[in-house]
């Protein structure tokens, strides 16, 4: 009985022993992975939201934890400050320009903060320093902006399901250009049309090139034009002379116009027998009297002449005009 005792204490112990090494083993193993035995320093990070953080996640370098969120407490009005603890030999590669932001360790694990590194020209962190939020998207902006795009693109197919079906129906005017013989035909004939229309483009352009090289052929008149000083000169010299001869004509114009203005007025002879109706009767009156009285005239010559005093000065003159006629 005694032995049997004996045994139950000496098993007893043996498991004392066995649960208190598991618990120390235990103790140093979680310790070693919060690395709670190993000297840190503390920094802070400020955040406008800090998206689910809790206390004890990890913080992550380049890759490589380097400390754990200690303390998370409410800031100013709406922010929210998070104290880190950061092994000490790791802070020899965080310098005070470095930046922090929130992460997720993977699509769907806990939340991390992210620092990095900073310029080498600033000097590193020391204990109690603050470091300056990376305002570069998070994981979960980037699943937000993933559901917008996703929203989008099924508008999107819903649109482009609802214009496919527009499409096969016939309907506007894509539709009835599938779907309508006749709309397919006209489009064709516009087709040809314009394809008609080019060529006669190129073909004026063709022209038009050969047109500029002919004016640009040495000796010719366009490039006398354009090089040739004398030729030029005679050409000005043609122009002035244009110009007088048009300046010459505008005077002679406007003194017709004068001369015009004036045979329509009556304080001048001319304008007076066309404007004046009793002006012209009496000029009518004096021509009609004056082929009376030539007329009266020559019957007095013919009387003359036949009368025995002057009928030999009459003959005389005959003769003499007969012999310079011969």
């Amino acid at each position: 009985m005694q032995l049997t005792d004996n045994r139950r204490q000496i098993t007893v112990g043996l498991f004392l022993i066995i649960g208190l090494l598991i618990f120390i083993v235990g103790i140093f193993t979680l310790g070693s992975q919060k690395k709670a035995f190993i000297k840190s320093i503390t920094l802070n990070v400020v955040f406008d939201d800090i998206q689910g953080l809790k206390t004890g996640n990890n913080v992550w370098f380049s890759g490589v934890k380097i400390g754990t969120i200690k303390k998370i407490q409410f800031y100013g009005t709406s922010q929210v400050q998070v104290f880190v603890n950061i092994e000490e030999e790791a802070h020899k590669y965080i310098h005070k320009d470095a930046s922090a932001s929130i992460g997720s360790d993977g699509l769907i694990g806990n939340k991390i903060i992210v620092i990095t590194g900073g310029s080498p020209k600033f000097p590193f962190v020391e204990d109690g320093d603050k470091l300056r939020v990376n305002t570069t998207l998070s994981t979960d902006d980037i699943m937000k902006t993933f559901q917008v795009n996703n929203k989008n693109l099924v508008e999107i197919t819903s649109n482009f399901k609802e214009l496919s079906k527009g499409l096969v129906e016939g309907k506007g005017a894509a539709g009835a250009l599938l779907t309508d013989q006749q709309i397919a035909a006209n489009f064709k004939a516009i087709v040809e049309n314009l394809k008609t229309t080019t060529e006669s483009a190129h073909r004026m352009s063709a022209q038009l090139d050969q047109f500029s090289k002919k004016m640009n052929t040495k000796g010719g008149l366009a490039d006398k034009l354009l090089t040739d000083t004398a030729v030029f000169a005679k050409l000005q010299a043609s122009v002035n002379e244009l110009q007088k001869t048009a300046k010459s004509a505008a005077v002679m114009t406007e003194n017709l116009n004068t001369a015009s203005g004036k045979l329509n007025q009556k304080d001048n002879a001319v304008g007076l027998l066309l404007n004046d109706p009793k002006t012209a009767d009496q000029v009518k009156s004096i021509m009609l009297n004056l082929e009376t009285s030539s007329k009266k005239l020559d019957e007095d010559l013919e009387a003359l002449q036949s009368n025995f005093l002057f009928r030999g000065f009459f003959k005389k003159k005959a003769k003499e005009a007969a012999k310079q006629s011969n």
